[in-house]
């Protein structure tokens, strides 16, 4: 009886501390996604290079690509993400996988123009030897009013 009762203990405790440490993973993600909106309104390619995995990959309404051509718009400006306006944030934790989705209202200059669109940002994290490493970044085009 003592053994059965240590048991589920030790398994309630297990539980416990997979839990804490899924949650802690989670929030970790949300900063560094907030970061990294931060990194591409500063147009701080050197530092989304660093986060984007080499066989990251980006879909945008205008097509899909690579990390270094994601690298060189946001550094020559071709794309400027100016201010990505957060409604909604969820993370799932699947293994060494996390997927992020963000509401978003994201205000950006794109071949000089500004442009406001609303958007289901799904961005794909990989838990390396190094840290997290972005391995993709989907952008959705919301069709409801203000996209909220």
């Amino acid at each position: 009886m003592k053994k059965t009762i240590l048991g589920f203990f030790l398994l309630f405790l297990a539980i416990q501390f997979s839990h804490a440490q899924d949650e802690a993973a989670k929030k970790e993600i949300i900063e560094l996604s907030k970061t990294k909106w931060q990194w591409m309104a500063d147009k701080d390619a050197d530092k989304l290079a660093e986060l984007f995995d080499d066989k990251s990959v980006f879909v945008h309404m205008g097509g899909s690509w690579g990390k270094e051509r994601e690298v060189n718009i946001i550094r020559s400006g071709g794309i400027w993400y100016k201010k990505a306006d957060i409604h909604e944030v969820s993370v799932e934790i699947i293994d060494n996988t996390a997927i992020l989705l963000n509401r978003i209202t994201l205000i950006a200059e794109v071949g000089g123009n500004e442009v406001s669109n609303p958007f289901e940002v799904t961005e794909v994290y990989i838990k390396k030897a190094d840290g997290w490493k972005l391995g993709s970044l989907s952008f959705t085009k919301l069709m409801t009013p203000g996209g909220q």
